[in-house]
């Protein structure tokens, strides 16, 4: 398996940076996330960053000229799991694995969905990836929240371990899995106190075992073991290194402001702080 020097996730504003400058430092970048400048072209107007006087998707197309033009490739991915392998890391995608000698996270902050309680179950009960822990829940209840219809696959996944899953999507779904069950009334909270125990629905309350969340956004610190953070707010120092070896982060997913010039900077320091790395053959 190709190790590349630096894997970059998250597809915004602050990824791209960070792997145009790893790429300027002729380091071999891996560039990877679920949709490259998804939340820019939504901006009505970009009044924030230098030189930019248009929409979002006027940026966006100054982008992707720029990307087209340096040879950057964008891997489309929905990244589930950042793990230490003894000297470099892996980056998990549902089945699709990648390694690379250092991280760059970059994914952003889940603006909106988040329930209540979700967070709090976060590794007992609560799951963003139905590859990795579906085989858990052999035998038992289990719910699917998902985003979009897009991640219908990760519900029928769950189907072949699961006695019955409780799926909500704002799409309208049809399942070849017969203990599928479409729910109609809208997640509100997740239940249990030391593990789950249910989800709350507008229309009442489903004893569930576990409560899968599919969507395009996964908190840094269900991606990453013992990465350190404050609320939603990885820790970083002025280098943008976290309290991990070798895995640095820029962007929004360090905290505010959530402005894509402070994005930018951070997303080049970031690679900068990678290269030095890389150079001083720190352990991972």
């Amino acid at each position: 398996m190709k190790r590349y020097d630096i894997a970059v996730v998250g597809g915004g504003i602050a990824g791209y940076t960070a792997a145009l400058t790893a790429k300027n430092l002729l380091l071999d970048v891996l560039w990877l996330g679920t949709t490259p400048f998804g939340k820019l072209s939504l901006a009505a107007k970009v009044k924030n960053f230098p030189s930019q006087t248009g929409s979002g998707e006027e940026f966006v197309r100054a982008l992707v000229r720029q990307q087209d033009a340096e040879g950057i490739l964008f891997t489309p991915a929905r990244v589930d799991g950042i793990y230490s392998a003894g000297g470099y890391y892996t980056v998990t995608a549902g089945k699709q694995i990648f390694e690379a000698q250092t991280v760059i996270l970059a994914t952003g902050v889940e603006i909106a969905g988040v329930l209540k309680g979700e967070r709090e179950l976060l590794g007992r009960g609560v799951s963003y990836c139905a590859v990795c822990d579906g085989a858990l829940y052999r035998g038992k209840r289990v719910a699917a929240v998902l985003s979009g219809a897009k991640y219908a696959e990760e519900a029928e996944h769950l189907a072949k371990f699961a006695e019955t899953v409780f799926c909500y999507c704002p799409e309208k779904l049809e399942f070849s899995e017969e203990n599928i069950t479409v729910l109609s009334a809208a997640p509100m909270a997740v239940l249990g106190e030391q593990r789950v125990e249910g989800l709350l629905t507008s229309e009442g309350e489903i004893p569930v075992d576990g409560v899968f969340f599919c969507r395009d956004g996964t908190p840094p610190k269900a991606l990453c073991g013992g990465l350190a953070v404050e609320g939603d707010r990885v820790l970083v120092d002025r280098t943008m290194a976290t309290n991990l070896s070798g895995l640095f982060a820029a962007g929004d997913v360090t905290g505010r402001p959530y402005q894509y010039a402070k994005a930018a900077g951070e997303g080049c320091v970031a690679a900068h702080s990678a290269r030095d790395f890389l150079r001083a053959g720190r352990p991972v």
